[in-house]
């Protein structure tokens, strides 16, 4: 039953972890990134959909990304939706491929961006704290029903705090390199 706990605890965590890179990938650093578009929602005939659905996105080089629409009926449409997301950006369409200059950032919206990661680091910690939590009162319950000892819950405490250690650990790994990627010009 531990292990149990233990192995849940474990799982959850990673998701936190991961869900976290995803989301920091999301973010504009001063570089082209085929994952800076993802957020795009193109109108396909109707139906709102992911931008990778309907195009190819590649770099050209560190600062451009080119779109190339599956469709030549939809450069517009493809075009249309980067100008309208929320990213900033401004694409050149070339025949059947966009191009997308990825403008450089100023001192200061580096600062901004680089507080918004810890601030979404910080709500990673918070879920990873939540989890042992969580994990913390399920041993106390079963050593309420007298199903563990009191020793195996100080154990599977233990385990639960390393897990918590690792997965902070984890989550301040990601978080450095991605505030050094951010103040990198």
């Amino acid at each position: 039953m531990i292990d149990d706990i233990l192995k849940d605890a474990k799982i959850r965590m990673g998701k936190t972890a991961e869900a976290l890179e995803n989301e920091l990938s999301r973010m504009r650093t001063g570089r082209a990134h085929p994952s800076l578009l993802e957020s795009v929602k193109v109108d396909y005939y109707g139906a709102e959909s992911p931008l990778s659905q309907v195009a190819n996105v590649n770099i050209e080089d560190a600062r451009m990304l080119t779109v190339t629409p599956w469709e030549q009926s939809m450069v517009p449409a493809v075009e249309k939706a980067i100008i309208n997301s929320d990213l900033g950006l401004n694409p050149n369409t070339a025949g059947t491929v966009i191009r997308v200059p990825v403008p450089p950032m100023t001192e200061e919206r580096r600062r901004d961006m680089v507080k918004m990661v810890r601030g979404e680091a910080e709500n990673s910690r918070v879920a990873i704290r939540n989890i042992r939590r969580d994990a913390n009162s399920d041993l106390k319950e079963l050593e309420k029903e007298k199903e563990i000892s009191k020793d195996d819950l100080r154990k599977g405490e233990e385990s639960v705090q390393k897990l918590t250690d690792a997965a902070i650990k984890e989550i301040d790994s990601v978080l450095s390199k991605k505030e050094a990627d951010l103040m990198e010009v």
